[in-house]
């Protein structure tokens, strides 16, 4: 049995890395066809984005902000040049945000992931993702049937009649939350059904913690789980190796500071960014409000691209003091007006009935008038009044945790 899907996942990192910047000046040119990002990439030269350091210089697009721009300007926010018709299916996501699905073969990039997990051309997969309006069940569905397999598209719910159809086609594979596959299965011994044949599993959309990959192992069921979003498809995979999450191919990922568009240093945490190179819906710097750190060295897989920890929490930490809000942003402003400072976070608490702020900063050596000087920014970038606390280099948390509501 093949152990990858093909040569581009073992390929040499620089040679991966000079093929996608070399591509990238074309997909930013088409991405400044359309009139949002025309004005969010004003002045920029797509031809001069050919290294991870020249894509740093460029703005962030916040996932976050995509509802209010989508309703702004239906239906893609102005960041698609290409008319509804010319895609394949037409999708919305809460809140709402509209994602269209491409006309070329697997369109959301699963088959890598699906593949890893074990799926082989030929397999039978009950996919219980939702088919409902929303992109899951179509990501999952696409990418099985790109890998060769038969798909039956359940959705989730209906264990009863499920199990009619896990028993009369027998599908080897399954693709869904992780939390719905121990519902099927734990129904099924309840009810005396035979799902047996489910042999691996690719779970995504909810937590899936090793106690929960033990259980379904001892099941007889060998789950991986896969990162991805209804904008994007699938960014990252396990893959047997266990060892993080190796990140797809044809898409750059960037970890910055949250709440800039700066690269953390190797190792630390910090926010999602992703660049795909779709020239027909191409997403530059996508900010998905998601934690990781990436994982230094190679998989002992043998795949070769960048890999992450998963899912490490939310980089949003906005929060609101004394009826303001305050926002990783301005913490980030204010590291940027102090350089000597290392990592910060801003600690809320309460003191008797009030909420109380303290910025916490790493300082390798602190002049004396240095913790003032802190103090009378954090209140002009804040506007709120909050003590300052000068820690050792390397004592607070590396966790991309830069607001801390303790309240």
């Amino acid at each position: 049995m093949t152990d990858h899907y093909d040569a581009l996942e073992t390929r040499d990192p620089a040679e991966r890395e000079a093929a996608l910047f070399a591509r990238l000046p074309e997909v930013l040119g088409k991405a400044v066809a359309a009139p949002a990002y025309a004005n969010l990439l004003q002045g920029i030269d797509p031809a001069s984005i050919t290294s991870r350091e020249a894509l740093a210089g460029l703005p962030v697009l916040r996932k976050s902000e995509l509802p209010a721009l989508h309703k702004a300007a239906p239906p893609f926010g102005g960041f698609v040049a290409d008319a509804p018709g010319s895609f394949a299916r037409l999708f919305t996501s809460p809140g709402p945000i509209f994602e269209p699905e491409g006309r070329q073969t697997d369109p959301w990039r699963g088959a890598r992931a699906l593949f890893a997990a074990g799926f082989r051309e030929g397999d039978v997969v009950l996919n219980t993702f939702s088919y409902h309006l929303t992109p899951g069940g179509f990501i999952f569905d696409a990418s099985a049937r790109a890998l060769g397999c038969a798909v039956i598209p359940a959705g989730p719910g209906n264990t009863e009649q499920q199990f009619e159809l896990i028993e009369a086609y027998r599908p080897v594979g399954y693709s869904g939350t992780p939390d719905f596959l121990k519902i099927l299965l734990d129904a099924a011994a309840t009810a005396g059904r035979d799902v047996s044949s489910i042999k691996r599993a690719l779970v995504s959309g909810a937590a899936f913690p090793k106690s929960l990959q033990e259980e379904m192992k001892s099941r007889g069921v060998e789950a991986y789980q896969a990162f991805g979003t209804a904008d994007l498809g699938l960014i990252a995979f396990e893959t047997p190796a266990r060892e993080g999450m190796t990140v797809n191919e044809d898409l750059i990922l960037e970890i910055v500071k949250p709440g800039t568009g700066d690269p953390v240093a190797p190792g630390d945490v910090g926010e999602i960014v992703v660049t795909s190179l779709d020239p027909h819906h191409p997403w530059i710097r996508l900010a998905l409000g998601d934690l990781t750190a990436a994982l230094p060295g190679a998989s002992r897989c043998g795949r070769t691209n960048m890999r992450i920890k998963g899912w490490m929490g939310r980089a949003d930490q906005t929060t609101k003091v004394k009826g303001m809000f305050v926002r990783p942003e301005q913490i980030a402003e204010i590291g940027k007006r102090h350089p000597e400072l290392g990592r910060l976070r801003l600690v809320v608490t309460r003191a008797g009935e009030a909420d109380a702020m303290t910025l916490k900063a790493e300082c390798a050596s602190a002049p004396e008038a240095l913790q003032g000087e802190v103090a009378t920014t954090l209140r002009a970038v804040t506007k709120l009044g909050g003590a300052v606390e000068l820690v050792a280099a390397g004592s607070l948390p590396n966790d991309g945790k830069v607001i801390a509501d303790e309240r």
